[in-house]
């Protein structure tokens, strides 16, 4: 008869970064993982204690009937840290001005490491998942003789757009030329990126330098592995170029994660996409709309939009006069114009701070979605099956931009090239006009237009994600490969230190 400690659960502690666009992918592959084999393997998240509120809230939305998460929540104290006030710990909480300040942080390894490592320590798991900020915990893992494995909340593409960039290309040598060419996976040419559109940190390297890259990317070569939160069929090209790029280690392309485990079932066409139950408002409302006939407007967690941005977006969704859904970040400073909300009246609604988006994508009435490009926004449109008006600001989503528009073609600009400066860096960004707003609105729902053509390729692509995560699809293979490969670890580890308590 096995022992109590060699027939116990494979316990995976899952460490993701300090932003809710991080926590939330961490905490459904955490409820993958344990839905995929609750027989075998128990999940934990391990975050700040300030985050373990957006963990609660992230498993209180994968709860349906007859589906309840096991996933636990663990915490550990977060750094006190010059500028920030306590309980401040989440990019999406923090001022605009201090957002460095929880990066320059995170890449702290005195700093943040001994938080993480006691807790994991504490919990001495048989195997850790974690965010590539947190380098160290490669050689934590090693260690204590587990395996780690890095996981990326965002695509292939951007991924081997980032390792282009940081080995290839002189950055600073180009800023001349104005563009960067990106290479296309299927050949063909480049996808060129302006200077002023990288994410900051290959721009300028203030927060993350020579050495803390070269420690990050040391440390995903030591992982047993690396997950990515996307789906073969989506970036194929990209796939195969990330996985070729470490052949020695195993890749886990484990998405949509935003899908319930193992849904196959298609999105829902009339009505609301939960069911039966208590709808909020905004689902009322959509209820009431004609189907494809609303612009569904969202910019994230973490982007910050000026108070004259709004402004103008305000007056070019009016001009426009089509129905619209615009959730808007929580903001004390900002309101529409005078008369404004008279004037549109019911044809549009206003939510302040978080909305249920994966909801409202798949309800009938939404024809497009007006996006910042973020990772979990982009997955979402696309097993929603809804095209895209891209309006990308911070980070990596000038990258994840190309990826709808020039490579998968389920998306258009609203802002159109030539049209003013777009960057990274919020100063140096152009105001996007009334006009143009409201001119790439209607234009993009014309019937028969390229709107139309971008929704038959993402319909398409919406079939293909269900498909991916649903038994047998290829992200269940590689979510149950991901397992199997964890459990055939803790056997070696065990078998290893077995032999070493006999001689």
């Amino acid at each position: 008869m096995a022992s109590p400690v060699q027939s116990r659960k494979l316990r995976i502690l899952l460490v993701p970064f300090f932003a809710t666009s991080h926590i939330g992918p961490f905490t459904n592959l955490a409820v993958h993982l344990a839905a995929a084999r609750p027989d075998i393997v128990e999940a934990t998240v391990a975050v700040s204690t300030a985050n373990a509120a957006v963990v609660r809230s992230a498993l209180a939305r994968q709860q349906s009937p007859g589906r309840a998460t096991s996933v636990r929540v663990a915490t550990y104290p977060f750094p006190v840290v010059d500028g920030l006030p306590p309980g401040v710990e989440n990019l999406s909480t923090v001022k605009a001005a201090d957002a460095w300040r929880i990066d320059a942080a995170t890449f702290d390894e005195a700093l943040m490491r001994p938080g993480q490592e006691g807790l994991i320590r504490e919990h001495s798991p048989d195997a850790i998942i974690t965010d590539g900020h947190f380098f160290w915990n490669a050689d934590v893992a090693a260690d204590l003789g587990v395996p780690c494995v890095a996981f990326q909340v965002i695509g292939t593409f951007a991924t081997t757009a980032f390792t282009h960039l940081i080995r290839d290309v002189d950055i600073h040598g180009t800023a001349g030329a104005g563009v960067v060419p990106l290479p296309r996976a299927e050949g063909g040419g480049h996808i060129l990126i302006p200077h002023t559109e990288l994410p900051e940190f290959v721009r300028s390297k203030k927060i993350m330098d020579g050495p803390v890259l070269d420690r990050m990317t040391a440390s995903v070569k030591r992982c047993a592995g690396r997950a990515v939160n996307t789906f073969f069929d989506l970036e194929q090209g990209y796939c195969e170029i990330f996985t070729s790029s470490i052949k020695t280690k195993p890749s886990y392309f484990v998405g949509p994660l935003s899908l319930p485990p193992a849904a196959a079932a298609p999105a829902p066409t009339t009505g609301d996409s939960a069911g039966a139950g208590h709808s909020p408002p905004c689902i009322e409302w959509l209820d009431r709309m004609p189907s494809r006939s609303v612009v569904f407007l969202c910019f994230g967690s973490l982007t910050h939009v000026s108070d004259a941005q709004l402004v103008e977006l305000a007056l070019g969704l009016e001009a426009s006069g089509k129905p619209f859904l615009w959730v808007i970040r929580d903001n004390d400073t900002w309101s529409p114009p005078d008369g404004w909300m008279d004037r549109v009246g019911a044809r549009g609604m206003v939510v302040k701070g978080w909305a249920p988006q994966m909801r409202i994508l798949e309800h009938q009435a939404v024809g497009v979605f007006v996006t910042h490009c973020g990772w979990n926004s982009v997955m979402e449109t696309v097993t929603a099956g809804v095209p895209a008006l891209t309006w990308p600001m911070v980070f990596e989503q000038f990258i994840i931009e190309r990826l709808l528009t020039e490579v998968l073609e389920i998306g258009e600009r609203l802002f159109p090239e030539g049209a003013g400066v777009r960057s990274t860096r919020y100063e140096e960004h152009d105001l996007v006009p009334a006009e143009v707003v409201a001119r790439a609105v209607t234009k993009f729902m014309e019937p028969g237009g390229r709107g139309d053509a971008a929704r038959r390729r993402v319909k398409e692509l919406s079939a293909r994600a269900r498909a991916a995560v649903a038994e047998g699809g290829t992200s269940h293979r590689d979510l149950q490969r991901l397992i199997d490969d964890l459990v055939q670890a803790r056997t070696e580890q065990r078998q290893s230190n077995s032999s070493t308590l006999k001689k």
